[in-house]
């Protein structure tokens, strides 16, 4: 495996690991909402953070942004709002069935198909199937998932062991929402590979290697933010007992501390996306979609290893711990298959 290859899988994890701390700022947050405080941070990450970077790195960012067609950015703009139902659909589908639960069927098929449906859609499917490299990266998709799938039987191990409940379990509307959230969270896959002809006109001028994709950001979360700050405003405004107004009457030191910790959240979540970019600069372009498996089964891994950071498996008991760290070795096996099938 080359060394270019290697430090793209090691991007991969860097961002998927700040992916998988981004909610503790947030736990910091005190008598807001979270509609409030997700907006706050949502503010940050997907529209402060892609338009300063872009700024840093651009010589002219109106005259790149203006240079492309709508033809070109609405797709990519389509496909970044596709994204921001995911999010939602993921907070609901963790509500109804539970986080290992909702989380391993979320995460197995939006890695199944952001992963798959990119060269199948790009009619390359044959460069899987009818190549050493291709049959072997089909495989670490295939580990990757067995992985995602332990690491989920350690949760409900763990929730079962501790007596831990979905907040309103629902089976048939957890399952609904779990496979909605899989397809469009599958979204952000979609629009980076639609966002190549921004990369490559921020390579024209110039820019690193490893940044190209950062000003692509600014249209793809530019349409997640519609989604999740729509959702957020219309239940601030509709839902009784919920107001903007009275999260920001607080006393003024905690008004502080809730702004600062909702955009440390914010900022940490667009650093996931950050080093995404960074990773998938490195992968050779004929496999770049594998961008996406090499994310989402890290996120899993992560998550489970910040979980036994934060002692939050102490009480679980020996058995799903043993279950986590077999998941855990499984999808480092799988990374591992994929970048040797990468490497081919």
């Amino acid at each position: 495996m080359s060394n270019v290859i290697t430090m793209g899988i090691l991007w991969h994890l860097v961002g998927a690991a700040s992916a998988a701390c981004f909610y503790a700022p947030f736990k910091k947050v005190q008598r807001w909402s979270w509609e409030t405080m997700w907006a706050v941070g949502g503010f940050v990450s997907w529209i402060v953070l892609p338009w300063l970077v872009s700024a840093i790195l651009l010589p002219d960012v109106w005259a790149y942004y203006g240079s492309f067609s709508l033809s070109t950015l609405l797709p990519i703009f389509l496909f970044g709002a596709m994204w921001g139902i995911g999010n939602i659909n993921y907070g609901l589908t963790m509500r109804y069935l539970g986080m290992s639960m909702g989380i391993g069927i979320a995460i197995g098929i939006t890695l199944i198909v952001g992963t798959l449906m990119t060269p199948i859609i790009a009619g390359k499917f044959d460069v899987l199937i009818g190549t050493p490299g291709g049959r072997m990266t089909l495989l670490g998709v295939l580990v990757a998932l067995i992985g995602v799938a332990t690491v989920t039987r350690a949760g409900q191990l763990k929730e079962r062991q501790m007596g831990i409940k979905a907040e309103e379990f629902n089976l048939k509307k957890g399952l609904i929402l779990a496979v909605m959230c899989g397809i469009f969270s599958a979204g952000m896959s979609f629009a980076m590979d639609a966002a190549k002809p921004m990369h490559e006109a921020a390579a024209a001028l110039g820019v690193d290697p490893l940044y190209i994709a950062l000003p692509s950001y600014v249209i793809i979360m530019g349409g997640g933010a519609v989604i999740n700050l729509g959702f957020c405003f219309i239940r601030l405004a509709k839902v009784k007992n919920l107001s903007v107004k009275a999260d920001f009457s607080v006393a003024k030191p905690l008004l502080i501390s809730n702004v600062l910790f909702a955009a440390l959240g914010g900022a940490m979540w667009y650093l996931q996306f950050f080093f995404y970019a960074w990773g998938h600069a490195s992968i050779p372009a004929q496999y770049d979609y594998m961008s996406w498996m090499l994310h989402m089964s890290f996120y899993v891994l992560c998550g489970g290893l910040v979980g036994l950071i934060m002692k939050e498996w102490k009480a679980a008991g020996r058995r799903p711990v043993g279950v986590l760290s077999v998941g855990c070795v499984v999808i480092i096996i799988a990374a591992n298959i994929v970048g040797l099938g990468m490497a081919n």
